[in-house]
């Protein structure tokens, strides 16, 4: 699951809403690279895609997730920061080691998380 806090909804709603997309919702993925090894991928979409997960959290915000994804970012909590020192959304995720300070990157404890394409994968036991 990913929790979408309000923050994070209103952002979306109204990133959404700019692109005349209000039934769509955001895309986060995951790819190899970035500072600590898996970087974290966004995408404006209408609609999900055939066997994505979707969540929604406050005002109908919705997000997309692939299942590849989504094994290292379940259980993360999506906000949104409004810093007068920096801006974007923020990634609280329970799958993540260690992360950049850039904060769209990070790392994970288990390294047979990923294929040799570096796309998250499920254990294969």
């Amino acid at each position: 699951m990913i929790e979408i806090q309000e923050s994070a909804a209103r952002q979306i709603r109204k990133l959404l809403a700019k692109q005349n997309m209000e039934e769509g919702g955001l895309r986060i993925g995951l790819k190899a690279g970035g500072c600590s090894g898996f970087e974290y991928v966004f995408a404006w979409e209408r609609a999900p895609r055939e066997g994505d997960h979707v969540f929604e959290g406050p005002e109908s915000a919705r997000v997309f997730v692939d299942p590849r994804s989504f094994r290292l970012l379940d259980g993360t909590v999506l906000g949104y920061d409004t810093s007068l020192i920096s801006r974007g959304f923020l990634f609280e995720n329970p799958h993540a080691k260690s992360t950049c300070g850039c904060g769209i990157s990070f790392s994970v404890a288990d390294a047979h998380s990923t294929g040799p394409d570096g796309v998250a994968r499920e254990d294969h036991q």
